[in-house]
């Protein structure tokens, strides 16, 4: 028993933050069926990426596919049949799509009332941004994330896509997906879901919002606890030319790291901002006397918050991540054993896991649509008219 067995959601979003949202539910045991395009129909971003590639994709794994045009109106009959068995439905179009492909919440609420039905965009279904197209380094942008990030005098650090698409996005839609079918318990009947990426970024932004709207505070790049602009919560470049994290902001574990590193004068100073010039110019000299990963190893038998920072190569190599499980294989018809991303949570009783590879598009139409009740023949008719794939 997985813990979201019986569970079936349709998806149909076609970039990174939906398709994360579903893999995390299809990891737990959510049947998830992606609604892709017949092939020739519509355009596709992944369109080039090959066969091997896609073996590797994550964020397609434990899934089925139906191929449907659902500009077809016999596609969308298929669409709602498939609707009638479903938890949940889940969009990425930009807002009023659904609604002119009759594919709606209104629409498909009358099918199932029972539908829990998420619409993940950039900026939500209303307000003035609502139109505007995005990605998240816009979405970062507004929802106050980017603003904070760097150093001072220079441009913001733009971070890998992770923050508004992936955490803003697609966890934020699962964890509101959850909800909504946790209300439904109660309710009896399925809700609409409207999850904005910005919107995830600035509720991720909730502790530092709250120091602003406490102190009128403003954070700006490299200047505070959290960005870099202190010597206990930072960056430093070892003899190796890698670079060490240093995260310690108790005043515990920054009286430890001034005795191991030897400049015990520094204890009794530890937020007086007139002396951090000079604790950044000892650290960053003191740092330079050793590997990354040898001051990794001495650091870490004490009581310090360090971590080396990695490259993604490093990462899948270290002995923790794999001891934890963050690499899995799993068997692909093609390519044999394929590596990819292990599953994050770790539940004691109902664990997830990675059960199969990304489904070639339109993989289990017939299947599926056979369990909808359409006949061998019906089907063909809708590959003939090119409803189906």
């Amino acid at each position: 028993m997985m813990a979201l067995e019986g569970i079936r959601v349709l998806d149909l979003t076609r970039l990174a933050p939906g398709p994360y949202c579903t893999m995390l539910l299809a990891d737990f045991g959510a049947d998830v069926i992606v609604i892709e395009e017949p092939p020739g129909v519509g355009r596709r971003f992944d369109a080039a990426a090959s066969g091997r590639m896609m073996a590797f994709n994550a964020l397609g794994r434990n899934k089925r596919s139906v191929a449907l045009n659902l500009k077809d109106e016999r596609a969308r009959q298929a669409f709602y049949r498939l609707c009638e068995t479903a938890d949940v439905v889940i969009e990425g179009f930009r807002p009023g799509v659904v609604k002119r492909l009759a594919v709606d919440y209104e629409t498909v609420s009358k099918v199932n009332p029972r539908i829990v039905y998420c619409s993940l965009s950039g900026y939500g279904q209303d307000g003035p941004y609502a139109g505007l197209v995005g990605h998240d380094i816009n979405y970062i942008s507004l929802g106050g994330a980017l603003g904070m990030t760097g150093w001072p005098g220079q441009p913001p650090a733009i971070p890998v896509n992770i923050i508004a698409d992936f955490a803003g996005g697609g966890l934020y839609a699962a964890f509101a997906i959850l909800a909504g079918i946790v209300a439904r318990g109660t309710a009896g009947r399925g809700q609409y879901v409207d999850m904005a990426m910005s919107d995830g970024v600035t509720s991720l932004i909730a502790m530092v919002a709250g120091q602003y709207f406490g102190s009128d505070h403003v954070p700006r790049p490299g200047a505070d606890y959290l960005n870099g602009g202190v010597p206990f919560y930072h960056v430093y470049e070892t003899a190796d030319g890698r670079w060490l994290s240093i995260g310690c902001l108790e005043p515990w574990f920054w009286e430890t790291l001034c005795r191991v590193m030897g400049c015990q004068e520094f204890i009794p100073h530890q937020n007086n901002r007139e002396k951090h010039p000079e604790m950044f110019d000892y650290f960053r000299r003191r740092f330079k006397e050793k590997t990354r990963d040898e001051w990794f190893e001495e650091l870490r038998q004490h009581d310090i918050c360090v971590a080396p920072v990695y490259s993604l190569d490093e990462v899948f190599a270290d002995p923790h991540v794999r001891a934890r499980g963050m690499i899995a294989e799993v068997e692909h018809p093609e390519f044999g054993k394929v590596l990819q991303v292990g599953v994050g949570a770790k539940l004691s009783e109902t664990p997830g896991s990675v059960r199969s590879t990304q489904p070639q598009r339109g993989q289990h139409t017939e299947e599926l649509l056979q369990s909808a009740g359409y006949s061998k023949e019906e089907i063909e008719e809708l590959r003939s008219a090119g409803a189906a794939g």
